[in-house]
């Protein structure tokens, strides 16, 4: 039986928080007010219809670890930056404000994944780990479905050289030249290029570019500032 599988993106607007974190933040590590937190995540849940702790998060570190997930909880996946589950129901949630939010889904095999891949991670491995575990619970490359969520564009990522060279290394096809013509980064490009290489072939990407889109959160463009969230689940 293929399972039908849902995905979410949030934007700014909709929540209770104050500004800098107007209004819909859904990071509790980036300086916001709990309870506004707390409120927004209670919102989101009762918009996709389902309880609190059916919506999992992840207490993101920029790391390549990777943990499966098998039931409901009301408290975050410490210490991980990819949410694995063949669970039904059970949304996993990454949140990001220009770092790439991954989704991952084989309906068939009935197996989820969401994967924070800044570029520390992506170019660590991450994207490619989680896939490695998807397989092992059962789900198959060619039937892997794959949406980049919104992050900032290669357009609007500078860094310097050398850094754009060293990331392109072990994350080929991530290097690029930005609108200023500077060495840039687009993760998503370099993201896409290697799940491809790994077999997946349904692979989307969400156009906006976090810095570009004011209705989405930027970290380089307004830190502090709030969290977006990215979200998969099966039904």
């Amino acid at each position: 039986m293929t399972l039908r599988i849902r995905r979410v993106t949030t934007t700014r607007s909709g929540g209770v928080s104050a500004p800098p974190f107007d209004t819909f933040n859904l990071g509790d590590h980036v300086g916001d007010d709990p309870k506004a937190v707390a409120a927004n995540r209670k919102r989101l849940a009762a918009a996709i219809k389902l309880p609190e702790d059916h919506v999992i998060w992840m207490n993101q570190t920029h790391s390549s670890d990777v943990a499966l997930v098998d039931g409901p909880r009301a408290d975050a996946v410490d210490d991980t930056d990819a949410l694995v589950t063949t669970t039904p129901r059970l949304a996993l949630a990454v949140v990001t404000a220009d770092c790439v939010p991954v989704l991952m889904a084989d309906a068939r095999a009935g197996v989820v994944a969401a994967v924070h891949a800044g570029r520390v991670g992506a170019a660590d491995g991450i994207v490619l780990r989680t896939l490695e575990t998807m397989l092992a619970k059962g789900a198959r490359a060619a039937d892997i479905s794959v949406l980049l969520g919104p992050a900032v564009s290669g357009a609007n990522y500078e860094v310097p050289a050398q850094m754009a060279t060293d990331v392109d290394a072990r994350l080929p096809g991530s290097r690029t030249t930005t609108a200023k013509g500077t060495p840039g980064l687009d993760l998503r490009a370099g993201i896409a290029r290697q799940l491809s290489g790994a077999g997946v072939k349904a692979i989307d990407v969400d156009p906006r570019c976090t810095v570009a889109d004011k209705k989405l959160f930027s970290h380089r463009r307004d830190a502090p500032t709030g969290r977006l969230a990215c979200l998969v689940w099966m039904e």
